[in-house]
């Protein structure tokens, strides 16, 4: 499962969905016979999308709409290119916060409607912070996700609060998670301090990058203790780590609520992550957004912010069950489904404190130096002190040629 999508586009692919999406209808146009209609895309997962048309379908013939609601499986990045040319959706259901600030460049992303959002309707300020651009909301939160700690019951009867205690459990026991990918290992970073941009009262610094501060450096070294204690190996990957998780070979693991159904084949439990020197850590909050096209005709954007108003209503118990995402909605934890999740509980606590993925164009940059730099960490070839270093330095270079 990816937890974020890097910008991959290219000419080719430009050329390649400009040619896909010839003779597709108009957004600015409706059938001859004045009919209404409504396009509406999602990137969530079919089993989502089928709950998603059903929902939307229900909306459009009780308000005389003819709503069409299409898988997207393309990289998330391309509907760039089909909104740019008015080919694509009047809405989008489900882009992962980290490409907002990609699309609003782009110019596609039209402002949220004044009262959409209620502050005091959501879990936390950080999902209306995730959606948040330069003061402006661009899309609307629709479920969140973070990390969380899980444990094998049978092997610990209950979970480690500090991670000193976790290390000595897996010394033991095992303790294994996929320590070179950034969304994974953030929550080391941030611990003790450590930060990707600045962020002044929900404005992000783009210039301010704290990921070579003392804490994230201290994080760094945490990291590189699994691997000279020998919890890991310097090329884990998660399959791997889940896979001795699952056949019940390690007690702790660090995951998503998307892992929760293959880790049941364990007794598990699911706890909040320990802290790091007495202070909590603080891993990415991923938050799946929807927004309206700035590019459809203002009908229809106001069909689709009508649409969406519904959806938020009805969705999030398909998007639990059948996606494994967390409310946004305090109204929405209120459901039977939601009470009766045990596991999903316990990352809306740890989500409180998480700290939304950097929404800014800029943060593409950052995927794939941090990547590399835990890497050359975790297999020796480069220390704490000069991973980070590397990583805030290609990051700017990167931002540079933008």
């Amino acid at each position: 499962m990816s937890k974020r999508t890097k910008v991959l586009a290219t000419v080719m692919a430009a050329m390649t969905l400009t040619t896909a999406f010839m003779g597709c209808g108009s957004k600015g146009s409706d059938s001859s016979k004045g009919e209404k209609t409504l396009t509406v895309w999602s990137h969530l997962k079919t089993a989502e999308v089928n709950k998603l048309r059903e929902k939307a379908e229900k909306w459009g013939e009780e308000n005389n709409v003819k709503v069409t609601v299409q898988e997207d499986t393309a990289e998330m990045q391309d509907a760039i290119t089909a909104l740019q040319s008015s080919k694509g959706p009047d809405l989008y259901y489900g882009l992962a916060n980290d490409n907002l600030g990609t699309y609003q460049k782009a110019g596609v992303l039209a402002e949220v409607k004044s009262g959409f959002i209620n502050e005091s309707d959501y879990t936390s300020k950080n999902v209306i912070n995730a959606v948040t651009i330069d003061n402006k909301q661009y899309a609307v939160p629709i479920a969140q996700e973070c990390l969380a700690l899980f444990y094998n019951k049978d092997k610990v009867a209950e979970a480690p609060k500090t991670m000193e205690e976790a290390i000595n459990i897996g010394k033991e026991k095992g303790f294994m998670f996929n320590a070179s990918d950034f969304y994974i290992t953030f929550g080391f970073v941030s611990a003790n301090g450590g930060y990707v941009f600045k962020d002044n009262d929900g404005s992000l610094d783009t210039d301010d990058i704290g990921l070579a501060n003392a804490g994230a450096i201290k994080g760094f070294e945490t990291l590189k203790k699994f691997v000279d204690d020998k919890l890991i190996a310097a090329d884990i990957t998660d399959d791997i780590a889940k896979g001795n998780f699952t056949d019940g070979k390690t007690a702790l693991y660090i995951s998503g609520p998307w892992s929760v159904a293959d880790c049941k084949a364990v007794n598990l439990g699911i706890a909040e992550l320990p802290t790091i020197d007495g202070q909590p850590m603080k891993p990415f909050l991923g938050v799946q957004t929807a927004f309206v096209s700035a590019k459809s005709d203002q009908d229809k954007q106001d069909l689709a912010w009508d649409l969406l108003k519904y959806l938020n209503k009805e969705m999030p118990d398909d998007l639990l069950t059948e996606g494994n995402r967390l409310p946004v909605l305090k109204s929405a934890q209120e459901s039977d489904v939601y009470k009766s999740n045990e596991y999903m509980k316990v990352f809306s606590k740890q989500a409180e404190i998480a700290i939304p993925m950097p929404n800014v164009r800029e943060v593409q940059c950052m995927w794939t130096p941090a990547a590399n730099n835990l890497k050359a960490l975790l297999n020796g070839s480069q220390d704490a002190k000069t991973s980070a270093e590397k990583t805030v330095e290609q990051i700017k270079e990167g931002i540079k040629q933008q």
